[in-house]
């Protein structure tokens, strides 16, 4: 008797195993991106079949869905700026789904909280990154500065954690919110501090992590890359630069034959439409489209125009050097320089520039010659 118990028990363990497995089965059937998102963000493989995110995907998936096509279309604008930057600092490209489920990748969304931008900082946490926040100029709204501050921000977060998917939990309650969790728990496993019962972290947090992994999911299921390519870079990316403190952001608009709106739009940290102070000068994005236009068109006070006539653009290729595009062209590194704004000879694959070039050279280049 004791053994015929026993079987009919085991045979129950194996069937209840089986049958708690087929969600998890069909996780990874409708999301075979999971393999690479639980690596970028060092969450183990079999976190796919823990009940709590099971559950959550179950629950919320379609309106995440929805959730993440809406997003994708509000920041197509700025999402080349930000892979990059992430890349180039050695940050997942994976965690602009960090950015995304913060803000929906809207550069001038305020929580609750008052934490404002496309990273959601407060002006603590803002300042302490060097972010300037003030009533005329919030850099928390500036693409290119505040994606630079989330990543110096979330190195030290792994850097001080050891694993990225505990420095997306801190970053949204704290380092010692969750060095708490982890001393409580006597594990930094994702699965026992996520768990609901347990409750080693709020529900808030709990959900954060699982949302951030169910919409990279998503979006990388789609074979999405965000990384635009040469065709389209001059409708979507973005370059940064300088003007004059005190510049009419209306004025220059008109410059550069585009809606002020929309200049306004891409520097929601210029809160007014001229931008702050009137000695210094200030670092503004424009579309790439229109840097000819501005480089042609717009005088900064006090800087010696460029002395070649013309402008070509130029992608950076492997092993080229601002050396070897200088002499491509037949013209001079400290142009390039300081056409590009560039603080230092450091260049990244397939980083845009524009060529200070002789009217000889432009003339070549419009007809095709090498």
């Amino acid at each position: 008797m004791k053994r015929t118990v026993g079987y009919f028990g085991n045979i129950l363990l194996i069937y209840l195993f089986l049958t708690s497995s087929v969600p998890a089965l069909s996780l990874s059937q409708k999301y075979p991106s999971y393999t690479y998102v639980f690596h970028e963000f060092d969450v183990d493989e079999s976190y796919l079949y823990d009940t709590d995110f099971i559950s959550f995907v179950s629950k919320y998936e379609e309106k995440l869905k929805r959730f993440y096509r809406h997003s994708l279309q509000r920041g197509k604008v700025v999402l080349p700026t930000m892979q990059g930057l992430l890349a180039n600092e050695g940050v997942s490209d994976l965690f602009i789904y960090l950015s995304m489920v913060e803000s929906g990748f809207s550069s001038n969304a305020v929580s609750p909280k008052k934490a404002v931008g496309l990273w959601q900082f407060m002006p603590a946490t803002a300042r302490h990154y060097d972010l300037t926040v003030c009533n005329s100029y919030d850099e928390r709204c500036d693409t290119v500065s505040s994606t630079s501050a989330a990543i110096h921000y979330l190195n030290k977060l792994h850097k001080q954690f050891g694993k990225w998917y505990l420095a997306a939990m801190a970053y949204n309650c704290g380092e010692g919110c969750v060095q708490r969790a982890i001393a409580k728990a006597g594990s930094d496993d994702l699965g026992i501090l996520t768990d609901n019962e347990l409750k080693y972290l709020p529900r808030e947090t709990r959900e954060y992590i699982r949302k951030i992994l169910l919409v990279a999911m998503i979006g990388e299921n789609a074979t999405l890359d965000f990384a635009y390519s040469k065709n389209d870079s001059l409708e979507n990316g973005l370059i940064e630069v300088e003007i004059a403190g005190g510049t009419s952001l209306k004025d220059l608009a008109k410059i550069l034959k585009m809606k002020t709106e929309k200049l306004l739009k891409l520097n929601g940290k210029m809160k007014h439409a001229m931008t702050n102070g009137q000695k210094n000068n200030r670092k503004i994005i424009i579309p790439i489209e229109k840097v000819f236009a501005f480089y042609l068109r717009y005088d900064l006070p006090e800087k010696k125009k460029l002395p070649k006539p013309h402008l070509v653009s130029h992608y950076v290729t492997l092993g080229e050097t601002l050396e070897s595009i200088a002499n491509k062209y037949h013209t001079d590194t400290e142009e390039i320089k300081a056409a590009n704004h560039l603080d230092d000879d450091y260049l990244i694959l397939d980083q845009f520039l524009v060529i200070p070039v002789s009217q000889k050279i432009f003339e070549n280049i419009s007809l095709g010659k090498k």
